[in-house]
Order: C-alpha cells, then structure tokens, then sequence
C-alpha cells in the first residue's frame, strides 16, 4: 500500500497508478458489490474467449453472488478480490483452497479484467496480491491455476512471477465450436 495510511486507504490491499494517472484499487469483495460484479463478470465474458464462460452465461444471480460473496468471506482459505476504478469494477480475481484438511493448503486461482484494461499492469498487481496473501494466510502452500493455453499475455505474466507449468489439459474449453487446452500452473509457497 502506498504513502497515506489513513482508514480509507487501509481498506485496500493495493492501489496502482495507471498511465493517465487513474487510482486503481484492489480490495476485497464485499455483498454491496453483488450486482456490479455480475454487471462486470457479464461484461467481461462478453470481451473475452479466454474465460470459462460468455456473457450471460455466468449462472448467478444477484442473491447468489451475495451469498457466494459472504461464504467465500467466511472461509480462512479463500479470498475474493475486485479491482476497481473511479468506482467501477475492472477486474476481479478469487483464490479458494481446498474444503478438507488434506487439500486445504493448496488454493487454486481465477482472474479476469475488463479488456479496455489488458496490458495496463492491472492483472500482475492482481497475482502478487493473491500470492502476498497466499504467503501470510499461514494455510497456502501451493497455488495452482489453469489458463487456456492460447493465452500467451496471461502465461507470460504467470511465468514472470513465478508460476511453472505442470502440465495441460485437452479440450478443456469449448468456444464457438472448437475445442482448446489449458495449460496447469503452480506456485509452490513455503
């Protein structure tokens, strides 16, 4: 977190300055944003093939994203995160670990950003604050993520923080007819 520690500011797990000058900021999710996230998850399954669904096709409505909101929030081994500007959700990213005591320690990952944002350094300040809060849950020691395996700015970017490959997936989205791979990454953490 940069410079101001006042109560506001210590709300936000990170805050970013992007090239115009903008604030983004990357906080934890909370129940008031239920309708904005699923405006912004509609959204950006519509910008993007990459994600494992379109738009429309999330599957949750307002009181469904609420609760799976306060769940995720209830657990020690999960975090769901926006990143927002000028009030707008741009992104979001949630990590879950596993629900029994012989997975619990390794979370796996998802992100997404609004493609107006892509290459703007959001979705690596994104990963290190998953991978930050990994470190300090005390509970992380493996974060493992899929990503389709086309995705070549979002591999590079894992790749640059430290993630390896681990092996792919066949088929494992289908988008308009056609089948793709993913590749299997991970972190180890301790």
């Amino acid at each position: 977190m940069k410079g101001d520690k006042s109560q506001e500011r210590l709300h936000f797990l990170k805050e970013i300055i992007l090239d115009d000058g903008s604030i983004v900021r990357i906080r934890r999710a909370e129940v008031r944003d239920a309708k904005n996230l699923l405006d912004y998850i509609n959204k950006a399954g519509g910008e993007s093939d990459f994600l494992t669904f379109g738009a429309g096709e999330f599957g949750r409505d307002v009181k469904g994203e609420e609760e799976f909101i306060k769940n995720i929030s209830a657990q020690d081994n999960a975090l769901f995160i926006v990143a927002e500007r000028n009030g707008e959700i741009i992104g979001n990213a949630g990590i879950t670990g596993g629900p029994r005591p012989r997975i619990r320690h390794t979370g796996e990952f998802g992100l997404s950003i609004l493609k107006d944002y892509w290459g703007a350094g959001i979705g690596t300040a994104i990963v290190k604050v998953i991978i930050d809060w990994s470190r300090d849950s005390d509970i992380f020691r493996k974060i493992n993520l899929r990503v389709r395996s086309d995705n070549e700015g979002a591999i590079h970017i894992y790749k640059k923080l430290g993630f390896k490959e681990e092996g792919l997936i066949t088929r494992e989205f289908y988008v308009n007819g056609k089948f793709y791979d993913a590749i299997w990454m991970g972190m180890e953490i301790d």
